[in-house]
């Protein structure tokens, strides 16, 4: 498939999703090292959970890649694919979404990467956190939008993956988290890498799970009282069908996404 087809199926797969509200609560991260189930948070975060489902449903997150790995701090991913060869490929990124920093970044929960110095720019990437990092993720950047949480022994998965060695690749890829690698071997491998082998949806009941209780991000909301700058989102805007539209008509630039620790 070309580029500009790749563009057009993600797309018209966005499109679909940005004129429902969104459906699904439980997705399935499928990777090498064993799956695990995340709660949604459509009802708190509905932009970014249909953001998020625009690349799930369109398939982006096939061979996606775990590209960056912190101890005692977060696990990321979302931004690269193996396809069957090296370099990687970035994936394709759609419009950006509205940031909602309603919920704090406590151990087990997913919030979306951005760029440095811009709230309103996530996109593909996601990370999930390794501790409480509340103090500083819930105001950093206009707060990170935490939208869903790890469910039941899941972070048994996540915390395998964070356990292992990292190693600089280049690049966005300087804390790559390998599998059996030496640096003693001359190229990288497949088998080296954490595949994500897909995402996909499990329950589409949208009421959060009844073992969760998502704690509000409280410190953003002091930050805003004290005069500082912050934004959330409120449900699917006529500016968010507008951007779905426009990146089917054209291509989407790429652009890192990240933060700082």
């Amino acid at each position: 498939m070309s580029s500009r087809n790749k563009q057009l199926a993600i797309g018209l797969a966005m499109m679909m999703t940005c004129t429902q509200a969104a459906w699904a609560t439980v997705v399935e991260v499928q990777t090498v090292l064993g799956n695990f189930q995340i709660n949604l948070f459509d009802n708190k975060t509905p932009a970014t959970v249909t953001n998020f489902l625009g690349y799930v449903n369109s398939g982006a997150y096939y061979n996606n890649v775990v590209h960056r790995s912190v101890p005692d701090f977060v696990m990321q991913a979302g931004g690269f694919t193996y396809n069957d060869e090296f370099p990687l490929d970035q994936v394709t990124r759609g419009p950006a979404v509205a940031n909602e920093p309603e919920l704090s970044n406590l151990r087990g929960t997913i919030a979306m990467a951005k760029s440095a110095g811009d709230p309103d720019s996530a996109a593909s990437e996601w990370f999930i956190n390794l501790a409480d990092n509340s103090a500083n993720l819930d105001v950093q950047n206009g707060g990170f939008t935490v939208f869903g949480q790890v469910l039941g022994e899941g972070m048994e998965v996540v915390d395998a993956i964070a356990e292992l060695q990292t190693y600089d690749a280049g690049g966005a890829l300087k804390e790559i988290p390998l599998r059996d690698y030496s640096e003693d071997q001359e190229e990288l491998k497949a088998e080296n890498l954490v595949l994500i082998t897909d995402i996909v949806v499990v329950d589409a009941n949208t009421d959060t799970h009844p073992e969760l209780q998502p704690t509000p991000n409280t410190l953003i909301d002091e930050q805003k009282d004290s005069g500082g700058s912050g934004s959330s989102g409120g449900g699917i805007s006529w500016g968010v069908l507008a951007l779905c539209l426009v990146a089917i008509l054209r291509g989407w630039p790429s652009s890192r996404r990240h933060f700082r620790g």
